[in-house]
């Protein structure tokens, strides 16, 4: 039977490593033999195992080999990456290597090299002048390009789980409603304070829900305390947040008192209109039109932001990009440095944003539907730690230890 030899290394045991490794070859019809196995003794320390893998045909082989490596596994003695031409400008070459967020590296004329800035579901184009590989999306890749094809030559660095473990790291990939909320909060707000001692950014992805739901002058606040670098939303965000600040109403309902404002529902067009007439929002700032609220804050405080929309906006405000292309190159162009993304009330918004992500960022997802949250994770945000919660109550809750800082 076909078969090949694979190492692995690291913190096997309590990282679920070779467990996952060995779920894999099963799953895909294969046998193993665990040729060789060294466990730490110490919790710092890393284990390694030498494993022969057997399948019924080279192609379930190749199969299980393309999974096991997506856990760190090496192939012995592994050749270099194969790479072939894109055939066309927006087109892969066949068997193209599909990019995970994990850290990655190829192998070329012998040497190993980091593959920069990785995301999920790209490819890997090479630059052998300069020696340099990068991920593409389909909408950036020029005919001639040179791309890794097949796994062989390809290492990915799993996630590990560090030692001393805290609350953060449980909790990841969990979703439930009956977490210990005020614990995971408390967390996070630790979290996100190491982040800033270090010089790391903060990145909040924000849902129209933090309007409604009354948790916007939360925000503000946690702005106005330095704790958040970049902000990506929608149209409905902005649009929602500039209502409020110029006719007290979110979507025609005054937020103080629960209660719909006489022909309300005409102030979010109101609102865009009076923007337009003065240009932007910066600009609506600067004359003093915009005195309050999520953008006024943004712009007096120096916080980069993206807007983009989507085929329901109405407008849509000026300055939010409506080409989606465009719009996820502004998105990455920001997301580098970001230590922490807090993703609250905005499904949409935070797959986008956790797909350009790299393992390593840490991920708060905060939606009142749980769904939301499984979705996140199924797509491959496995470092997602998820609350199902309410908007407001979140904010409210993480400001207030945030403040104490």
């Amino acid at each position: 039977m076909p078969n090949e030899t694979v190492e692995i290394r690291g913190h096997l045991v309590d990282s679920l490593i070779l467990p996952k490794v060995l779920d894999e070859i099963l799953s895909y019809n294969g046998a193993f033999e665990i040729l060789k196995i060294e466990v730490g003794r110490r919790r710092i320390d890393p284990s390694y195992a030498q494993i022969r893998i057997e399948a019924p045909s080279r192609e379930d082989l190749e199969k299980i080999l393309r999974r096991v490596k997506e856990h760190g596994a090496e192939i012995l003695d592994e050749g270099d990456v194969t790479l072939a031409l894109a055939p066309q400008d927006g087109v892969f070459p066949p068997n193209f290597y599909v990019t995970t967020n994990l850290q990655t590296f190829i192998r070329h004329a012998g040497e190993w090299m980091e593959v920069a800035e990785p995301r999920m579901d790209g490819g890997i184009v090479f630059d052998a002048q300069g020696r340099e590989a990068r991920v593409l999306r389909f909408s950036q890749v020029k005919r001639g390009d040179l791309m890794v094809v097949g796994h062989r030559g390809v290492r990915v660095v799993p996630l590990q789980r560090s030692t001393p473990r805290n609350v953060f790291e449980f909790m990841a990939s969990s979703v439930s409603s009956e977490k210990p909320k005020g614990v995971v909060i408390q967390e996070v707000a630790t979290q996100i304070k190491m982040a800033k001692q270090v010089g790391d950014k903060i990145l909040v992805v924000a849902g129209p829900a933090v309007i409604n739901t009354g948790a916007g002058p939360h925000l503000v606040r946690m702005i106005e305390l330095g704790f958040v670098d970049i902000l990506f939303a929608g149209n409905a965000l902005a649009v929602h947040d500039i209502e409020q600040a110029l006719y007290g109403t979110s979507l025609g309902i005054y937020l103080e008192k629960g209660m719909p404002a006489v022909e309300g529902h005409e102030n979010h067009i109101r609102a865009i209109n009076a923007i337009r007439q003065v240009g932007d929002i910066r600009e609506a700032v600067a004359q003093g039109l915009l005195k309050a609220g999520i953008m006024h804050a943004c712009i007096q405080h120096g916080v980069e932001y993206v807007l983009a929309g989507s085929i329901r906006d109405d407008g849509p405000m000026p300055g939010v990009i409506t080409d989606a292309l465009q719009a996820q190159d502004a998105m990455a162009a920001k997301t580098q440095g970001v230590a922490l993304a807090l993703m609250v009330a905005s499904s949409l918004h935070s797959i986008a944003t956790a797909n350009l992500l790299p393992a390593q960022t840490k991920i708060v997802c905060v939606d009142i539907n749980p769904a939301v949250i499984t979705k996140l994770v199924d797509r491959g945000s496995f470092q997602t730690v998820g609350l199902v919660t309410d908007a407001e109550l979140f904010f409210r809750e993480l400001v207030a230890h945030l403040d104490r800082y």
